[in-house]
């Protein structure tokens, strides 16, 4: 005699109902990616145009100007979310164009400590100050009383995405 299997528990959603929501969920996505890109797009235009330096390059000088007394050069790719063999160009160039140095560390001198310069200190504050006037500029039309909620909502999404990762 055949043992009747339990059947899964029932959805309290009907297919209609959840079909709805992951088409919900694609927007939102696709709101989010498409907003990334067109300001990322045009922030790469300008540091372009205005600097002759790439957002990559911009990127890990912010990280080394939050660390005045250097970094350890493994430390940059995990900040930034990239391999290592995409950084080592950047940092190589950065290295060549005076921003930053890079030395081996006094305690195991495998290991290489990247600085910026004054040079460099000074060149990505400038930088700076024009990132954030281009991101103030390309905001503007969003209402300035929303952008708290906005923040908030989207830090709340954040953590619920990080929450569905760690339980993966």
């Amino acid at each position: 005699m055949a043992v009747a299997k339990e059947s899964p528990p029932v959805s309290p959603r009907n297919g209609a109902d959840q079909e709805a929501e992951y088409r919900g969920q694609t927007r939102l996505w696709l709101r989010l990616l498409a907003c990334t890109t067109l300001i990322e797009g045009e922030l790469r235009r300008r540091f372009r145009e205005e600097f002759d330096f790439t957002m990559p390059r911009f990127d890990v000088l912010a990280q080394l100007d939050r660390e005045p007394s250097g970094l350890v050069l493994g430390e940059l790719p995990k900040r930034l979310m990239v391999s290592a063999g995409n950084l080592t160009p950047i940092v190589d160039r950065l290295v060549e164009d005076g921003y930053i140095t890079r030395t081996p560390s006094t305690l195991d001198r495998r290991v290489q400590i990247v600085c910026m310069t004054v040079e460099g200190r000074k060149a990505f504050r400038r930088m700076a100050k024009s990132h954030g006037s281009w991101l103030a500029e390309l905001l503007a039309e969003f209402p300035a009383e929303r952008l708290d909620g906005l923040i908030g909502e989207l830090d709340e999404l954040k953590g619920s995405v990080r929450d569905a990762l760690q339980k993966s």
